[in-house]
């Protein structure tokens, strides 16, 4: 354990272990954290103090070919290099690097400095063909591994790892370049000579592919290279092995064709496991360490405030000097060389959030963590698919962000409209970039409203896509036509026709049609027929507005309406509660939709025949009934008189007292708006004041859990009133007496007072409603 606890003070600068001891021969092996601005700086230095002729990385050897990319003038990290198997493009692997990460300053150095640049680590070949049970950094037993950087921190006495190496890497400097990667060299090699491969058996694989690649390069470079690699794996590079040792690890392994690329990465997406397994906490805090060597927290500080301030805070350049001072005396009472993150976010909480958390949360997400997003070439591999895309986003001004936000479209402009279109076949295809929100203002339907975050798993998704067209366009409606000839049920088909005219696949309509044709013959089931209805509703009110042929599309939903007009009022007879409740469901469906479907004015006159049936008709369940009952009222087919008789009957002393509780859950209850009703009704709120007061008390405990639900949906106002008016005694079937009214609201309707409003209503509407005021 001498090299342990020597670790911390032996190690005053970069990062990770060095496996050439003072006057030993043999290529320069620099251990890292990956991840760690530490780590790279002191790669940097080294790299620059040696200048070896080659640099070799751990990664897939088959980026070997990518690797002058990392120079262009358009690569920004985050990136990420990501293999794919060519016949499985689900089965993926990423090797991320930040600007701050030491292979990627590795790499950065040797394109400027002329070094030739390969990866060692086992090639992905091999690593995306494993048995998913292999240890792959992930799926392994958490409890037997062990972490390094957290035993070293325990040897040095600290029980936080990330605190360890902000006070040993990060936050101190060295004149020599080397120094730091041997202390931590020896204290690797203690570790694991104790704990060998440390859970990992995976590694011992990896080991040896990488003894094989440094054997290689070095009959063409001799000793004049650099290896860059995780600390842990630096004992194993140098351990002495045979050729055939080392290859005996690797025989048998399956193996896959696979596709490498760049992508581009975020920072939030650094703070979780992926790769080779090293996640980090902080990587805006990292990131900022790495390009602010010079006053790093007075710098922080000043960002810190600049976002409080963006968050309309009152942060002034006093609150900075005062939380740099707090900052600086929190390290030197803990005993740290310098001011490290957990200082300076206690001293953000206490100088310039009032103690509060709620803005540190703000600054943690935005800056602490960050939504940074890396930018790849143009030039960059990829599938056809991906260009596509790429060149759609370019044109339609729409950039992949990170951090989620709100896109507002008008589809009466050509170029929202496109945007929508592109969304909505990317969405098709399983891509989900964007997904559709409520949105504020207007409900038209030439208005949508869209919540964008793009991932960098939405590159696997786009790969895995491309087995169905070259383009957005063709993959989508391949895509479209697959699926509408796998369907059974039919409302999956009438979805995938709403979906492919808001995607505007054209082609894919006639196939999807047919399908729907078929299936709609053949399902006798009134559910799914009424479950259908309203998607082939919303589709050819979306077909208006994109100009969108749907003749085809409104003769299936018209046969499917007279087909449940038929068959609903029998199946609607001896349903049990769930079914009742489900069957209301599809009620509002369909009279939903029938008000949005073109010419549909004999359907709905017939639609009205059907609900006076439902609403009178005996057998059917009271909450059914009552639901009808209400549809009629407010389209005005039921009279007031009528409605009030019906209720009497429902709520009369025969009716059980569960039938009666569950008509007023069809009537008034969910988003029907019932409670107005009753506030307006002095009758109906009599009739059922009446009944609920004669149920008798064992009764009244079993429909206490339906009625709770019903009135406890309404508005605080709404059942504030409807008490007001219940406790001065409505009236019971006649209209109520004379001022026991609500105060602002009349018995009748005062016509006179009514009509005052309508000049106003002119001037208001210009004379006459606007055009597309019905939109």
């Amino acid at each position: 354990m001498t090299a342990l606890r020597a670790a911390p003070a032996a190690s005053p600068a970069a990062a990770a272990p060095a496996a050439r001891p003072p006057g030993a021969a043999g290529p320069l092996v620099l251990g890292v954290r990956h991840h760690g601005p530490g780590s790279a700086r002191a790669v940097r230095a080294a790299l620059e103090a040696v200048r070896p002729a080659a640099v070799l990385i751990e990664g897939p050897p088959e980026a070997d070919g990518l690797v002058a990319l990392a120079g262009d003038e358009d690569m920004r990290p985050p990136v990420a290099l990501l293999a794919h198997a060519v016949d499985d493009p689900g089965r993926a692997a990423f090797w991320p690097f930040a600007g701050f990460s030491p292979e990627w300053v590795a790499i950065r150095w040797a394109l400027d400095a002329g070094a030739v640049v390969r990866f060692i680590d086992l090639p992905a070949a091999h690593t995306l063909a494993a048995d998913p049970t292999w240890d792959d950094g992930e799926e392994a037993d958490q409890g037997e591994r062990i972490d390094p950087v957290a035993e070293l921190a325990r040897a040095a006495g600290y029980d936080d790892p990330e605190r360890w190496w902000e006070d040993a890497v990060e936050l101190r400097g060295t004149a020599d370049p080397i120094a730091p990667f041997e202390a931590l060299a020896e204290a690797m090699g203690a570790l694991r000579d104790a704990y060998g491969d440390g859970g990992r058996p995976r590694d011992l694989v990896r080991e040896a592919h990488m003894r094989l690649r440094l054997r290689a390069a070095r009959k063409e470079f001799g000793d004049d290279m650099a290896v860059v690699c995780g600390a842990w794996h630096v004992p194993a590079v140098g351990r002495k092995t045979t050729v055939a040792a080392d290859r005996a690890l690797l025989k048998g392994l399956p193996k896959v064709r696979t596709e490498t690329t760049w992508v581009p990465w975020t920072h939030r997406r650094l703070a979780r496991r992926s790769g080779y397994g090293a996640g980090i906490d902080s990587p805006g805090w990292y990131g900022h360490l790495f390009a602010s060597p010079d006053r790093p927290v007075e710098r922080w500080m000043t960002r810190v405030a600049g976002l409080l301030r963006a968050e309309d805070r009152m942060v002034s350049s006093a609150h900075v000097i005062e939380a740099v001072r707090l900052a600086e005396t929190l390290a030197v009472m803990r005993g740290r060389p310098l001011a490290g993150l957990g200082e300076t976010t206690d001293a953000v909480r206490a100088v310039m959030c009032d103690g509060s958390d709620v803005p540190l949360d703000l600054v943690h997400d935005r800056l602490v963590v960050g939504d940074v997003l890396g930018e790849v070439p143009a030039g960059a591999p990829a599938v056809p698919l991906q260009r596509d895309l790429a060149r759609l986003q370019r044109g339609l001004r729409l950039r992949p962000e990170a951090q989620e936000r709100q896109l507002e479209l008008d589809l009466r402009k050509e170029n929202d409209a496109a945007r929508s279109r592109m969304l909505h076949r990317l969405r098709l295809l399983s891509v989900a970039w964007g997904e559709p929100v409520a949105g504020r203002g207007s409900t038209g339907t030439f208005r949508e409203t869209w919540r964008l975050s793009w991932e960098p798993e939405l590159h696997v998704r786009v790969a895995e896509a491309g087995v169905w067209g070259t383009t957005l366009a063709s993959a989508a409606t391949a895509k479209a036509e697959s699926r509408a000839l796998e369907a059974t049920a039919l409302a999956e088909v009438t979805s995938l026709a709403e979906r492919c005219l808001l995607a505007g696949l054209s082609e894919a309509l006639p196939v999807v049609m047919t399908a729907l044709a078929d299936r709609a013959a053949l399902d006798a089931d009134v559910g799914h027929l009424a479950e259908a209805l309203p998607a082939l509703a919303r589709a050819l009110r979306y077909g208006d507005v994109r100009a969108t042929d749907t003749a085809a599309l409104g003769e299936v939903a018209a046969g499917i309406a007279e087909r449940v007009c038929v068959a609903l009022p029998p199946a609607c007879a001896g349903l049990d509660t769930e079914a009742a409740t489900a069957m209301r469901g599809h009620l509002d469906g369909v009279h939903t939709a029938l008000g949005l479907l073109p010419d549909a004015a004999g359907l709905v006159e017939r639609w009205g025949g059907v609900l006076l049936r439902l609403a009178d008709r005996d057998g059917v369940p009271g909450e059914i009934r009552g639901r009808a009952a209400r549809i009629l009222l407010d389209d005005g087919r039921l009279g007031e008189d009528a409605t009030a008789r019906l209720m009497s009957r429902a709520l009369s002393p025969g009716t059980p007292p569960a039938d009666a509780a569950s008509w007023i859950e069809g009537f008034v209850g969910g988003a029907s708006g019932g409670g107005m009703l009753l506030v307006h009704d002095a009758r109906l709120l009599g009739l059922v004041d009446t009944w609920l007061t004669a149920v008798p008390p064992r009764a009244f405990t079993d429909v206490l859990p339906l009625l709770r639900r019903t009135f406890s949906a309404y508005e605080p106002g709404v059942r504030r009133t409807l008490g007001e008016r219940v406790a001065r005694g409505p009236s019971v079937g006649t209209p109520a007496r004379a001022g026991a009214g609500t105060a602002g609201f009349a018995e009748g309707l005062d016509e006179a007072r009514a009509d005052a409003v309508l000049p106003v209503l002119r001037l208001l509407l210009g004379h006459g409603e606007p055009e597309g005021a019905g939109r």
